[in-house]
């Protein structure tokens, strides 16, 4: 990867995101030494401009940032550098050097979940649950989905421990992304969806329609 050190007198910034949170732990300097070094440790490692050295994040304080990929801009003269953090980013002790929590949504893991669904439906390996419901094809992934669904229905309805409602929600919303990728969606086609129905002005003419009365649904 060809980077301009030269733009900076040696210098190029060094952006610092979290890869499973996305978000931005702290910004550093990399001159080449410290990016090679970095490649090298698999450990981010900065140039130091107060005391004119190289020094790897974490070798004082054992918070290491374990290296996840490094990309870089459109210029070639910024580094975006995703980590795994072993610990607090900032000397102060804070998650990030702007004192803000460094905290991963569960939402994301949708996402990730879906991912690994469409691997399974890629590579159907042998004894996967989730290759059984694909080579069943269409109509039986939506029957358990509709089973899952329906159990979801009977734990809100009847018990009163929510960890079971939870946990049946659970499988719905697996038997959902599994119907989604059998039908070549994502999630997100769902989260875009209600987004857009979230705007006041969605679908106007149709509110106004049903309102009046004169609204037929499509076929």
């Amino acid at each position: 990867m060809e980077i301009d050190f030269e733009k900076m007198n040696g210098l190029v910034p060094a952006i610092i995101q979290d890869a499973k949170t996305r978000n931005v732990l702290m910004f550093g300097y990399m001159n080449k030494e410290a990016y090679e070094k970095t490649l090298q440790l698999h450990k981010v490692t900065f140039w130091s401009r107060s005391r004119q050295c190289l020094w790897t994040k974490g070798e004082t304080s054992g918070n290491f940032l374990d290296l996840v990929s490094i990309k870089k801009d459109c210029d070639s003269d910024t580094l975006l550098v995703r980590v795994h953090p072993e610990g607090p980013v900032c000397h102060k002790g804070t998650d990030t050097c702007w004192a803000e929590e460094n905290n991963y949504n569960p939402i994301e893991f949708l996402s990730e979940l879906q991912d690994f669904i469409e691997k399974r439906h890629k590579e159907m390996p042998e004894g996967s649950y989730t290759t059984a419901l694909f080579k069943k094809g269409t109509n039986r992934i939506a029957q358990k989905f509709g089973e899952e669904s329906l159990e979801t229905v009977i734990e809100a309805t009847s018990a009163k421990d929510t960890d079971h409602l939870v946990y049946e929600a659970a499988d719905t919303v697996y038997h959902l992304i599994v119907l989604l990728t059998d039908k070549g969606l994502r999630i997100e086609d769902v989260a875009a969806e209600l987004l857009k129905r979230h705007n006041p002005d969605w679908d106007k003419d149709r509110r106004l329609a049903k309102a009046m009365g004169t609204y037929h649904r499509k076929a």
